[in-house]
């Protein structure tokens, strides 16, 4: 064959293969075009909230359902890690976090009562810089320092082990004392949590624990002793055994919780003495209206109840809890109580509060600011009890009325804004020799986590 004519043969075979490609890729885009127009067509005739946006129909062929699923897996990567995950082979994985928390408010207070911190004040309230990850061998760490006020505090400081539905915790975080104290401060529903679980001293101790979560329980159990800032100061003074039940069960849309807690606390110390006190539902003032003083104790033994329903844009919530402390001799063993109840409403389509493995979680708006949403707006009412008056110990009564108003721009930024009238009774502090009278408090947050 001459040269000329191989040449033509070999032009002729490669546009004979290219005209086949193009051939295949109109298919194929054909086909895509038509998965597409079938996927629209589903999620259009399905109900608006039996479909979420990361769901795949069940008719939807494979192809279509690997397409939405890779695309849903991007969505939620990008929306729950706004800071990458540093992954190794060898089982080594880091990840840095942290949140931002600016306060402000006022406290209204009657005439008679001279103290600091009554009107305006404003406040960093939480700055945390932290790093978790997981180790090999089904290891796990997680640290976190608080800078907030120009003073460092250890957060969380834990080396973890995992084992299917088996968590074993080492290090200084939480003891297991409600559903609201556990909540993350970036979840709650109210600038502050509930008077009782400041007034009763939940915080984060140094010790041992476990957990357990075989299908919708979740079990767990602890021995503590006390938090790192008095082991610092040589205040070494107590151990602690702490527990925690939760069931969770999820009825179609509906998520329940029922749960209940317990502590034994004992001090090592004959001459400890114990305090409960408390601020007007806001942190920006150091004023406390309930305050039982310090009393001479041997221990505390504290039992909680717990309860939550998310039914779409609703949910409701409720603890009670009581504090029971044993005084040393043939003194009295005064018994204190605090619980709440709360109902929230989404105003926004789409949007409900987050909840996962026992806790409140992460609100994700369904149209967030930046995507041409709103973000998720939700409006809380709740009444908060708390009562430190008892066997001659005179802390004080409270009746809160509280509202709160959030706006969720984003996953991961939110505003807020609480009113709350505190009515209390038997107040140690009195104004103008009167121990019953109301205090009006009004608080605003901006927070941003990553």
């Amino acid at each position: 064959m001459a040269p000329a004519q191989a040449q033509d043969s070999g032009n002729d075979a490669m546009r004979a293969e290219l005209d086949r490609m193009r051939a295949q890729m109109n298919a194929m885009a054909g086909r895509i075009a038509e998965l597409e127009e079938r996927l629209e067509d589903e999620q259009a005739s399905a109900p608006e909230h039996s479909l979420p946006s990361n769901a795949v129909p069940a008719n939807a062929s494979a192809s279509t359902s690997a397409a939405v699923s890779a695309e849903s897996a991007a969505a939620r990567t990008s929306a729950a890690a706004p800071v990458a995950t540093l992954q190794r082979d060898d089982g080594w994985s880091f990840k840095p976090f942290g949140r931002l928390q600016v306060d402000a408010g006022s406290v209204s207070a009657p005439k008679g009562i001279d103290e600091e911190g009554l009107g305006f004040s404003s406040e960093i309230r939480r700055v945390r810089m932290g790093m978790k990850g997981d180790a090999p061998g089904g290891f796990g760490y997680k640290v976190e320092v608080d800078f907030a006020g120009l003073d460092v505090q250890l957060a969380d400081a834990v080396l973890t082990y995992e084992d299917g539905d088996l968590t074993v915790s080492a290090g200084h975080h939480n003891t297991f004392q409600g559903l609201e104290e556990l909540s993350s401060s970036l979840h709650t529903s109210f600038v502050e949590r509930a008077a009782f679980t400041d007034a009763f001293g939940f915080e984060r101790r140094v010790g041992l624990s476990a957990q357990y979560t075989p299908g919708p329980f979740v079990l767990q159990a602890g021995i503590f002793t006390d938090n790192v800032d008095d082991l610092a100061d040589d205040a070494d003074n107590s151990w602690s055994v702490d527990g925690r039940m939760v069931f969770s069960p999820r009825l179609d849309n509906i998520q329940l919780h029922l749960g209940g807690s317990f502590h034994y606390r004992e001090f090592n110390d004959s001459a400890a003495t114990i305090r409960y006190r408390q601020r007007p539902f806001i942190h920006t003032t150091d004023v406390r209206f309930l305050d039982t003083g310090s009393f001479s104790a041997t221990g505390e033994t504290g039992y909680g109840l717990e309860g939550a329903v998310i039914a779409g844009a609703f949910h409701m919530a409720a603890e009670t809890y009581w504090q029971r402390v044993a005084r040393p001799g043939a003194l009295a063993d005064p018994n204190f109580f605090g619980g709440y109840i709360e109902t929230g409403l989404f105003l926004t389509p789409g949007d409900h509060r987050g909840y996962k493995g026992g806790r409140f979680d992460r609100v994700k708006p369904a149209h967030p600011v930046g995507e041409g949403g709103l973000g998720a707006v939700q409006i809380n009412l709740r009444y908060d009890y708390l009562d430190l008056d008892d066997s001659g110990i005179n802390g004080g009564i409270q009746n809160g009325y509280e509202a709160s108003l959030i706006w969720a721009l984003t996953d991961f930024t939110r505003l807020m804004a609480n009113y709350g009238r505190m009515e209390y009774d038997r107040a140690p502090l009195p104004a103008a020799g009167d121990q019953s009278y109301g205090v009006d408090t009004f608080a605003v947050r901006a927070q941003v986590d990553f």
